[in-house]
């Protein structure tokens, strides 16, 4: 995890601008569209590491931390936390690069949390995960049977 002043190093798995469609009454940016993002950025990870077509199964450990406003860039940062048989665990981290006219560009973390994402096969059944896409890992992490 990353602390709360520096993103995570390395590319993010998906960036998007906050548009004024993705808000409420008061002008800030929904959480239901900001998990959203995160799902798909999450999804992604998992489906390059598992090789293949994954659903999410479980959110938990959401933390929002800042509020997104329109404007900001919004960019999510993936981590594989665990690899069971048929499963994997990410960890999200959410940051926007806030750009204000009369102040420099702000890196600032405004939410994270843990997805579980279950490997499917083509017919939609669970899937075993072969260890062997998994190693090595980009981001460290070994294949175990911890996971369903």
């Amino acid at each position: 995890m990353s602390d709360m002043r520096h993103p995570p190093a390395g590319e993010a798995e998906l960036r998007t601008v906050a548009m004024p469609a993705d808000t409420n009454p008061y002008g800030d940016i929904f959480g239901g569209w900001l998990l959203a993002q995160m799902d798909v950025a999450g999804g992604t990870h998992a489906m390059a590491r598992t090789g293949g077509r994954v659903a999410t199964v479980g959110i938990e450990a959401m933390s929002f931390h800042r509020p997104v406003y329109v404007g900001d860039l919004v960019s999510c940062h993936c981590r594989t936390e665990r690899i069971g048989r048929t499963s994997i665990t990410v960890h999200v981290e959410t940051w926007v690069r806030r750009t204000r006219s009369d102040e420099p560009p702000e890196e600032i973390k405004v939410t994270e949390g843990m997805f579980t994402y279950v490997a499917l096969a083509e017919e939609g059944g669970k899937r075993v995960i072969d260890g062997s896409r998994n190693l090595p890992s980009t981001d460290g992490v070994e294949t175990s049977n911890q996971l369903g």
